[in-house]
């Protein structure tokens, strides 16, 4: 089975305090679904208050990220499933629950994980 990386930015949750906590009751709803029928592997949303770093091979570590991920943040989710078909239908549980549009991608196969 692949790994599929289904995830949001930030800006396009755009929600009225009223409606978060049925956002968050719905979403974790659909985690819930999802570990229920086993194909979640892992998902969390970015501490956008926890400023990125960068590690080197020594281990020196500096503040900052790489220029063309400067704005990584928002939500993510990775399940594992069967086809992309599957990932489609998951993501759009996801996108009703969190009440806006998610970004699909598959990781490539590594038979060590």
């Amino acid at each position: 089975m692949t790994k599929y990386l289904i995830s949001f930015p930030s800006a396009a949750m755009d929600l009225s305090g009223e409606d978060l906590h049925a956002v968050s009751e719905e979403s974790h709803a659909v985690v819930q679904e999802a570990k229920d029928a086993g194909v979640w592997v892992f998902g969390g949303g970015i501490d956008e208050s926890v400023p990125p770093v960068m590690v080197d091979a020594e281990g020196t570590v500096t503040e900052g990220t790489y220029p063309q991920t400067k704005e990584l943040e928002g939500g993510y989710a990775v399940l594992e499933l069967p086809s992309q078909e599957a990932a489609l239908e998951w993501a759009a549980k996801i996108a009703a629950s969190c009440r806006c549009a998610q970004e699909v991608r598959a990781f490539q196969y590594d038979p060590a994980s």
